[in-house]
Order: structure tokens, then sequence, then C-alpha cells
């Protein structure tokens, strides 16, 4: 630097260039090309990341949608094999309802399934109930659902329009098919003119094919002939015990296999 009194005032040099050796001087930071290296990197891993945890929500949502089809269609087919056992014998066979029938819409064949069952349960509270009742099965289709329905008439009446409880026990049900055996072949209708109960039905209940997977199924077989002969023995102890009109309430109670 200048100055009047002493001039130029030398410059301080370092002492590596006093000495004749040279420094290369770094400087702290990334380049552009680190920069964008890490960046792709970190957008790379982001996205995996979030193909996966994609792929995990809906592997979960599928196993609970899974979960929750088996059990709808589990209840259902209890229900169902619950009211056949508990299946309503009379000495006179008319008074034993007892139908099965198929309806053909478009291309669907519908089975609907009507009879008496014995149950201690009351549909109505604070009602005057017998523990005699209608029940009623059938597959309810539009063109988004579909649903299994049971209807439950308490104290049924021949001379009454058909009435009762309607409520859906199972959601998103594809197949809702019964067969019938009469010990010589299957069919599927059991009309009312029949003046006997069928030795075997068989429910099916399927539901909708999801978007991966098999559909859930459930399949089984109710053994009337079994029933009766069951029945019959229970009725028969029942009264060499005095216990009639506690075996009474058993007449219906059968097996279930399948």
């Amino acid at each position: 630097m200048y100055s009047r009194k002493t001039g130029f005032t030398p410059l301080e040099i370092p002492a590596q260039l006093r000495t004749g050796t040279s420094a290369a001087v770094f400087l702290n930071g990334f380049t552009l090309v680190e920069v964008l290296v890490a960046s792709t990197i970190g957008t790379f891993i982001a996205l995996v990341a979030v193909a996966t945890l994609r792929t995990v929500t809906a592997s979960s949502e599928m196993v609970d949608y899974n979960i929750n089809a088996a059990a709808e269609v589990r209840f259902a087919a209890n229900m169902i094999a619950r009211d056949l056992v508990n299946l309503y014998r009379d000495e006179n066979i008319e008074n034993t309802k007892f139908i099965g029938t198929v309806e053909v819409s478009g291309q669907d064949s519908i089975s609907y399934l009507v009879f008496y069952t014995l149950s201690r349960a009351r549909a109505r509270i604070g009602q005057p109930e017998g523990d005699i009742y209608e029940v009623e099965y059938c597959l309810v289709k539009d063109e988004e659902k579909s649903a299994l329905m049971r209807r439950l008439w308490p104290n049924p009446n021949e001379e009454a329009e058909p009435g009762g409880i309607l409520t859906i026990i199972a959601e998103d049900i594809d197949v809702f098919e019964v067969r019938f055996f009469d010990g010589e072949e299957w069919s599927h209708e059991w009309p009312e003119e029949m003046e006997v109960l069928p030795q075997l039905v068989e429910v099916t209940i399927v539901g909708k094919l999801p978007d991966r997977g098999e559909p859930t199924m459930e399949s089984f077989v109710v053994n009337f002939v079994r029933s009766a002969v069951g029945a019959a023995g229970t009725l028969e102890s029942g009264e060499g015990e005095g216990g009639g009109e506690e075996s009474s309430g058993e007449s219906s109670s059968g097996t279930r296999s399948g």
C-alpha cells in the first residue's frame, strides 16, 4: 500500500511462497454434479418408498376385504344351517312348510327357500310371539350391489299375506344356490305340492370375485333323515323320563355336515 512517509508498503507474502513452495487452496462445498447426483438418488429412494407403501396399503386393504367377506359368508351359512336344523315338523305334513323355488332373471337363477323353523329368540321385543317362525332366504341383486336377505315372520298365518322382518345377513354375494336330494337325484326346486321333506338339503354361498384371489365360498349339507331319527329317539327318551315338554323343543335338531 502507498504511504506519504514510507512510500509503498511491501505485500506480506506467505512463508510457503517466500520459500519457493506452492500450496493449493481448497474451498468447502459441493459441485453442481454432486448436487444433481444426490438429488437423483434421493428422488429414486422416495419413489421406491412411496410405491412400497402403496403396495403394502393395497395388500392390507385386500386382506381386510377378504376377511370381512369370509366372515359375512360364514355368518350367513351358519344362520341358514341353524334354521334348517331347527325345521318345524308336524305329524300332519300339511302343517310342515318347506318350499324351494328358482326364479330365472336374465342370465341369473335366483333360489328362494321358505320354511317353518323353531326359535326361542324373539324377533320383536315386547310383542307376543310363539316359537314357530316362517323364514325365507333369497338373493337380491341390482346393477351395483347384491345382498342375501332373510325374512323372519313371527306367528305366521297362511290366510294372510307373507310379512315379517326383512334383514340383510350378507352383502356382495354372487351365488346363493339350494339343492334338494329326494333319495335318488338332486334337484334345484322343491315345490309346495311335495308331501314329504327332502332327505338332504345342500346350500352354497359364494361371494363376489375380488380384484385378486379367489372368491369366498361356504357349502354345507343338512341331513333331514338323520334329524328325524334323532328327534324320534329324543322324544321317546323324553317321554320315558317325564320330560316330554323339554324334548319337544329338540325335535327339530339335526346334523350339519360339509
